[in-house]
């Protein structure tokens, strides 16, 4: 798994490419998708705090862009994607998981809708990496997914087999967090840069505690990764 995911990022730095002053088309629907998807962020981040009005009006904010962004592509596709078959289908599907989302969070099921909303990820993901677009959006997925698997793994309970397997997924950890720090995608913006340091001092942290016999120390630490991956995830949009 850790060599797939790492020979995985070493494939989406080929990919990354530099785009010209006044690109024209491209840049523009880029520029489309990035102003909808910090708004997707944002609902992500209020769904994941309990805050139903914020989480409403994220939602709202990111369905409304998305329907001008679905709009005008079906009129003129991007010509990044003007060859995609599955473009029309990858845009109806983030509508539709959109529009289920905003039900959940109108009956007050804010958890159950940042589930729904973390599919949308997927199939944008996908829609880029087949026709072969570079986006920030790249590497902060796959660090919050490989997060998400260190805040969520049992690790045996720390036994020694356990602490092993943490150690591979702590480095698989930190090869991510270089990852975003990199130059590279057009749209990573410069802000992200002063959210970094924190981000990889929550990595230490894991790395430090590991090195300890507080096991209480080491669930902390873990728990703590996610605040500095929130803050860096919100400066994205």
């Amino acid at each position: 798994m850790r060599t797939r995911l790492l020979l995985a990022l070493a494939g989406l730095s080929l990919m990354a490419f530099l785009l010209p002053a006044g690109a024209g088309p491209f840049r523009a629907a880029e520029d489309e998708m990035r102003a909808a998807y910090a708004d997707y962020r944002a609902a992500l981040f209020r769904t994941n705090q309990s805050d139903a009005a914020g989480s409403r009006a994220t939602i709202d904010a990111f369905r409304a862009k998305w329907t001008v962004l679905v709009a005008a592509w079906s009129r003129q596709a991007p010509p990044q994607y003007s060859d995609d078959g599955e473009l029309g289908s990858t845009l109806r599907d983030v509508s539709a998981t959109a529009e289920e989302a905003a039900k959940l969070t109108e009956a007050g099921r804010l958890a159950d809708a940042h589930e729904v909303l973390e599919r949308i990820r997927d199939p944008l993901s996908a829609l880029r990496a087949r026709n072969g677009v570079r986006s920030f959006s790249d590497p902060v997925n796959a660090y919050h997914e490989q997060m998400e698997k260190v805040l969520l793994g049992a690790y045996d309970d720390f036994s020694a087999q356990g602490l092993a397997a943490l150690r591979d997924d702590i480095a698989v950890l930190e090869y991510l967090a270089a990852e975003l720090g990199k130059p590279g995608p057009w749209n990573r913006p410069a802000g992200v840069d002063a959210a970094l340091p924190p981000l990889r001092a929550s990595i230490a942290a894991v790395r430090a505690a590991l090195s300890g016999a507080d096991r209480d120390a080491l669930r902390a630490a873990i728990k703590a990764l996610k605040p500095p991956f929130a803050r860096m995830f919100l400066q994205f949009g």
